[in-house]
């Protein structure tokens, strides 16, 4: 099924890239690929007692995919007014809007709840930003030990230099995307951590 297919099934629109208010710190909205978020819902990681965090949600195609594929609960965070708003009637008009909801504001000020146990990252964000969620999900943690699984799709070099020196982080797993694109790009995958 192709990405317009998708959003028709499921009522949304989230296709289109949109950098208008991109910058140094933020990174561009581009949705994640349906064939990949398939490919991750397959695997058996996400279900229906996970709670579901998706950092720079853009229009929520993460969320509102994960949750009517895997029944989780997903919370998507943005910070753009104007895109967080697609989100929105993304959320009332798609087919698993209730288990969905969506927050305008900065990552890094996001508190993250008890119940989040599932991390999704999309590059939204420069490795600084990146450092203070992640201050942010470790509090969390720690007010609340459990189970934590972090996605990382499309790593890039810096995000993937920040992980492997994170203490807190193991690899656990990656998932190999390469084959659904032409082309060899050796970031076509979805790099999976665990919190130790």
């Amino acid at each position: 099924m192709d990405e317009i297919a998708y959003d028709k099934l499921l009522k949304i629109k989230t296709t289109g890239r949109d950098d208008s208010n991109a910058d140094q710190y933020r990174f561009p909205y581009e949705p994640t690929p349906y064939s990949v978020l398939e490919r991750l819902a397959n695997r058996g990681y996400i279900g229906k007692k996970n709670t579901l965090i998706d950092y720079g949600c853009g229009k929520g195609r993460v969320g509102l995919f994960l949750s009517y594929q895997t029944r989780c609960h997903s919370v998507g965070i943005e910070y753009d007014e104007r895109i967080y708003a697609s989100a929105a009637a993304n959320k009332e008009n798609g087919v698993s809007g209730r288990r969905c909801e969506f927050t305008l504001g900065a990552a890094e000020r996001y508190v993250v709840p008890p119940e989040a146990d599932r991390f999704f990252f999309f590059n939204p964000f420069s490795v600084e930003v990146l450092g203070s969620v992640m201050t942010r999900i470790s509090e969390s943690y720690y007010e609340a030990p459990r189970e934590m699984l972090f996605f990382f799709y499309y790593p890039s070099e810096e995000y993937m230099n920040y992980l492997q020196n994170h203490a807190e982080l193991e690899l656990f797993e990656e998932i190999d995307c390469s084959d659904l694109f032409e082309g060899e790009n050796p970031r076509e995958k979805i790099a999976i951590y665990k919190f130790i």
